[in-house]
């Protein structure tokens, strides 16, 4: 399983991934779920990944081959995001029309689901959610984040705080909290995390830092975030029985 969450603001964009794909008493793999294709001052372009991993494993990798053979369209020359996540989505149809009929008998569900964000030069930053069957929708203003894989755990605190004027830093921040409340609900979501943030219009990633279990920051505010919840639901007055 795994929990990925991209954010679209106006400032710029947020992009959150985990790295488990497994996780059992003597069973635990990692795999890095975020791939950056960037073309410094000209594009920059983040795909994460969930579901099956042989699937995702596959897009990337055609994605990548796509671009080193330099022919037919590839993520450099697609003219605009729109056309960006076309292609990732005909990439994905591509796997399912090797894949799916082998993948289905034997019992196997093409399950696949992706996140797309990133600005091409001339045009606004943009952010797409793929399905497995290709077709995708776009975050909006009313709706400026996705998530994709264990996604309930983390979803609260996102619809609270975040809105399109929300500050780079504060997303961040809200991300690495819905983050740390899914690994404490789920044991198929863990660190190591990858965390980007770009800042609009810069068409390059100024900052891209992998989260390990000793990042000092990470281990305070998953112990702040944990004692103000307490604090505050303490707080909070007993049931009135006759008001209720």
């Amino acid at each position: 399983m795994t929990y990925c969450v991209a954010m679209r603001l106006d400032a710029g964009l947020v992009f959150l991934s985990d790295s488990r794909t497994n996780a059992g008493v003597d069973h635990i793999n990692t795999f890095r779920k975020m791939h950056v294709f960037e073309k410094p001052g000209e594009r920059v372009l983040v795909l994460m990944t969930s579901g099956n991993l042989s699937i995702s494993q596959s897009v990337v990798n055609t994605l990548r081959e796509k671009l080193e053979s330099k022919r037919g369209s590839n993520l450099n020359k697609v003219r605009n995001m729109f056309e960006a996540a076309k292609h990732v989505g005909d990439c994905l149809r591509e796997i399912h029309t090797r894949d799916a009929a082998a993948m289905e008998n034997f019992g196997v569900d093409f399950a696949s689901s992706m996140i797309l964000g990133g600005q091409i030069k001339g045009e606004e930053q943009r952010a797409f959610h793929i399905y497995a069957a290709g077709n995708f929708i776009e975050a909006t203003r009313d709706t400026p984040y996705f998530q994709i894989g264990e996604s309930k755990y983390g979803k609260p605190i996102i619809d609270r705080v975040i809105s399109p004027q929300t500050s780079l830093d504060e997303a961040a921040k809200c991300a690495l909290i819905s983050m740390d409340s899914t690994i404490r609900s789920n044991l198929s979501v863990d660190l190591p995390l990858d965390l980007v943030i770009y800042e609009r219009d810069a068409l390059k990633i100024k900052r891209h830092v992998n989260i390990t279990q000793d990042s000092p920051y990470y281990g305070a505010i998953s112990k702040q975030w944990g004692e103000h919840l307490r604090q505050g639901f303490a707080a909070l007055p007993e049931p009135d029985w006759n008001s209720l």
